[in-house]
């Protein structure tokens, strides 16, 4: 088999110029158009780079932030409600209506706690103490005196107490 003889013919030398010298022409087309790509696409993965940087930094800030933020809160929390329970009811044989309103008197005693933050309440546990505990209740024809047996503090003031009968 042999070779056509196109080199004879300059028409075909010049189709097969043209082709060479185009394809070269082509091959640094393409090489510019793709290095002006992977130009701009390396600049966007960079300053995406810099804005996920950014945007973690400020999120560290921000969770550093909402922790202190909370552990202020939780520092200033309030006494929502008062709880108050008498352990030995049943000893002095006293009906519910009566022990409801002793417990009642003993919360308008100390009402003045409440939506007050607990680190107030607890630096004055030993005045709620002593307003309970001086406090002489007349409850039918009988007069009692309480004790303060558990104190707990926390969003509910949480007070159980003993009677006894007073001399």
């Amino acid at each position: 088999m042999r070779i056509p003889p196109y080199y004879r013919k300059p028409t075909w030398q010049h189709f097969f110029a043209g082709m060479a010298i185009g394809g070269i022409i082509c091959w640094f087309i393409f090489l510019y158009i793709f290095g002006e790509w992977q130009e701009d696409y390396s600049k966007q993965i960079k300053t995406q780079q810099s804005q996920i940087m950014d945007l973690k930094k400020e999120k560290t800030i921000w969770q550093d932030e909402f922790k202190k933020l909370n552990k202020e809160s939780r520092d200033k929390l309030t006494v929502q409600s008062i709880y108050i329970k008498i352990t030995n009811k049943e000893k002095y044989h006293l009906d519910s209506l009566s022990v409801f309103e002793m417990e009642d008197k003993v919360k308008e005693d100390i009402g003045m706690m409440m939506a007050k933050d607990i680190d107030t309440v607890n630096n004055s546990r030993e005045l709620i103490k002593k307003i309970i505990e001086n406090r002489t209740i007349q409850m039918n024809d009988k007069r009692y005196n309480l004790k303060v047996t558990e104190m707990t503090i926390y969003t509910t003031l949480s007070i159980e107490i003993e009677i006894s009968i007073a001399n």
